[in-house]
């Protein structure tokens, strides 16, 4: 088995198992690989260290007397932070069912609705930062997607 950290179009890092790279190239070839974030199958390996222990690690263990089964288990750790993302993302998604995508105009429309000029409504969109500044101190309330949104005409 060799493990890849992965990277879809969108920015997403995850990480996959495969049985050998040609593995994985036949696998992102067929567009059987989704990211697990936004279901993408644009998928790249990213840059990584590969994880090789050095001799002078398994020395310190071994003088330690102690095993690598003896190490503490991190998984409980890791598991803790994918289901708090998990559920952040789940949060999210249900937030953004009863919003509507504004895409580009979103600034321009927050203003609309926040001077009375539109019918306030939940939206959500994309903002430059310049754009975000000066919709805070205008006093009109916006706050950042904890993760990105794959743009409505894009979704397959």
């Amino acid at each position: 088995m060799i493990v890849f950290d992965l990277v879809c179009s969108e920015g997403h890092r995850f990480e996959g198992w495969f049985g050998s790279g040609d593995e994985f190239t036949t696998q992102r070839d067929r567009r059987d690989i989704g990211c697990p974030t936004c279901g993408t199958p644009e998928i790249m390996k990213a840059p990584m260290a590969p994880a090789i222990p050095t001799k002078s690690n398994r020395g310190a263990l071994q003088q330690a007397g102690e095993k690598s089964d003896d190490l503490p288990n991190k998984t409980p750790l890791a598991a803790k932070a994918a289901n708090a993302v998990e559920a952040l993302s789940a949060m999210q998604a249900e937030a953004l069912k009863n919003s509507t995508y504004v895409g580009d105009s979103f600034a321009e429309d927050s203003r609309a609705m926040h001077y009375g000029e539109k019918d306030a409504a939940i939206i959500h969109g994309e903002a430059s930062v310049h754009d975000a500044k000066e919709l805070a101190k205008e006093g009109i309330a916006i706050a950042p997607l904890p993760f990105p949104v794959v743009k409505p005409d894009e979704i397959n």
